[in-house]
């Protein structure tokens, strides 16, 4: 390492619809290929091995998130000139991808390997049963719902609530808050395996719906592999965020520009989404409202 360069630590949030995932590829378009080409367009990556090959020294990542799963506090960490701030990487990179802070971290600083806590937030659309008669499409029993996620809570072996063959027994603590309309079930553990939380979030909605019983966790959490009849499909990736990582003894400085500008780009792409929210749920609306309407006169009609 030069003495112009230091280890240094970025706090990354992108909003993950448009993006095939996290991690790079050939042929899509990923959040760290946006975050390299910046660089390669800062001049600190061989613009001739491509930003899809070359990556800093040092360089990894917290996380791969899957396509369509977005992040507040994404994590990358290589070998970075010290005029690289926050500010400084957002120069070359999309309103959808914006680096917010930073801190030096010790030489040989691993993202990936050094991070000892991570915690996803998915915000599921479930309004409290019982709110309104009839009960609205989605809505769950707020006990019910706490209750599974007491269940999975603890150190478990998630095997039937993942692909994966190996790293599957964690110690996970799920909580949930209401928030009007929304539940937002906060998910942390050291680690997780692939497309855990979003087949967790599956299993607790089904349970809030009363779809299935409580006891269906239970038996998510037996050493006994689950028949394929019994298994749990992952939820939409677009309500999850990486809301956190955590590392022993690292603070991170908040780029107080760099949090604005990204303060801005999102609150855009926040207002975007309810435009285009609006324009379904008055379609919805007025559809609902004529087959009401064309009931009623049908029911006329027969009366007559």
């Amino acid at each position: 390492m030069t003495a112009a360069a230091t280890t240094r630590a970025f706090r990354v949030a992108y909003d993950g619809r448009e993006y095939a995932g996290f991690q790079r590829q050939p042929h899509a378009t990923t959040v760290e290929g946006t975050l390299l080409r910046a660089l390669a367009e800062h001049g600190l990556l061989d613009r001739g091995d491509g930003p899809t090959h070359a990556t800093p020294p040092g360089y990894a990542a917290a996380g791969r998130t899957d396509a369509g799963v977005s992040a507040v506090a994404q994590t990358v960490a290589f070998e970075a000139p010290t005029w690289l701030t926050p500010r400084a990487f957002n120069g070359h990179l999309p309103g959808s991808v914006r680096v917010w802070a930073a801190a030096d971290v010790r030489d040989g600083f691993h993202a990936t390997h050094d991070a000892v806590r991570r915690t996803y937030r998915y915000h599921l659309y479930a309004p409290a049963a019982g709110a309104s008669s009839p009960a609205p499409d989605g809505a769950v029993d707020d006990g019910r719902v706490r209750d599974a996620l007491d269940r999975l809570s603890g150190r478990h072996d998630f095997h039937n609530l993942t692909s994966d063959d190996a790293g599957t027994v964690r110690n996970l603590t799920a909580t949930v808050s209401r928030d009007g309309d929304l539940l937002v079930v906060e998910v942390a553990a050291d680690g997780f395996p692939r497309a855990l939380v979003r087949r967790l979030v599956a299993a607790v909605r089904a349970v809030g719906r009363g779809h299935t019983e409580p006891s269906r966790i239970d038996r998510l959490l037996d050493a006994e592999p689950v028949p394929g009849e019994l298994g749990v499909g992952p939820a939409p990736p677009e309500p999850l965020v990486l809301w956190d990582v955590a590392y022993d003894g690292v603070a991170f400085d908040v780029d107080r520009e760099a949090a604005e500008s990204a303060r801005v780009a999102f609150g855009e792409r926040y207002q975007t989404a309810r435009h285009a929210a609006a324009a379904t749920g008055a379609i919805r609306d007025r559809i609902a409202s004529g087959d009401r309407v064309e009931s009623a006169e049908r029911r006329d009609g027969d009366a007559s």
